[in-house]
């Protein structure tokens, strides 16, 4: 009688072991760019496979079951082998430096995980990343200092290759009041910031007064400053931080306009490296993320 072949799903596996380092779905969602609903569907069908409970909750949230620990213990070298083989596979084609710029406010939230991705997946790459003001990174690969760059243009004045849409919001403290105050208080992460004109001329449309409190200092240190209800500030909606809130019409702000995600590469950038980079980036920007 023929031997009934079974076989492990790569996939189950890695959103296991993410959920397991991570502790929480939500957070393992985030990093695989999937929905909270998905992760917990994929660990039900890996534990129905397995025949055991893998996961447990507990006040300090998700931990391993022991049958889970065991598991676990067995999946991590097949995840390992099945990268490995890929980067074999594909790793020899995909080789040299590439000079990637990326805006601030989209790395971690859009881009994170499939660098991470791309760079295991291709060692040979020599991948440099710089991270400015959208402005900046144009002027750059214009220059041909960058092989490629995601840029943020206002919708209407876009060039490049048009990745995804987004709508520019007004983004304050939880609860706060900072969009109450006269001047509005505003907080922006960069001078040559590419949403500074937008928020100027909305702003001056309905006679507003305003003042900067903080700028050039950082994505992190705007969000702090957000944070901590001393300024308003303005991002692309699917960036927005879940602790703070997309402050509604009732905030009596003028409404904002949207924004393209552009892809920009030199004339240079051309062959598999550049081609496979680019790829990842689009398909960053088409996966569903976890908006506030």
């Amino acid at each position: 009688m023929p031997v009934m072949v079974r076989n492990l799903d790569i996939a189950l596996l890695r959103t296991f072991a993410t959920v397991a380092d991570q502790g929480s779905m939500t957070r393992a969602a985030d990093l695989l760019h999937v929905t909270q609903g998905a992760i917990s569907q994929q660990v039900a069908r890996l534990e129905a496979l397995v025949g055991a409970a893998l996961l447990t909750r507990d006040p300090r949230g998700l931990r391993l079951t022991p049958s889970g620990e065991r598991f676990l213990e067995r999946a991590r070298p097949l995840i390992a082998a099945n990268d490995e083989i890929w980067s074999e596979i594909e790793g020899g084609a995909v080789s040299g430096p590439v000079r990637l710029g990326l805006p601030f406010d989209l790395l971690a939230p859009c881009f994170a995980a499939s660098l991470k991705t791309y760079c295991e997946a291709f060692p040979k790459v020599e991948l440099s990343l710089v991270c400015a003001p959208s402005p900046d990174l144009l002027d750059l690969v214009r220059r041909g200092h960058l092989d490629l760059a995601v840029v943020e243009a206002a919708v209407g004045t876009e060039g490049g290759e048009v990745l995804a849409i987004d709508r520019l919001v007004w983004v304050g403290a939880r609860f706060g009041q900072a969009h109450k105050r006269t001047p509005l208080p505003i907080s922006l992460v960069a001078e040559t910031c590419v949403f500074r004109p937008a928020v100027t001329a909305a702003l001056a449309r309905t006679g507003r007064d305003s003042r900067m409190v903080f700028e050039n200092g950082g994505l992190d240190a705007t969000r702090t400053i957000v944070r901590m209800d001393l300024a308003v500030s303005a991002w692309l909606a699917s960036t927005v931080p879940a602790d703070l809130d997309i402050l509604a019409s009732e905030a009596d702000l003028p409404p904002l306009p949207s924004f393209a995600v552009t892809l920009h590469r030199t004339d240079g950038a051309r062959g598999a490296v550049f081609d496979e980079l680019a790829r990842q980036l689009r398909d960053a920007m088409a996966r569903p993320r976890l908006v506030a």
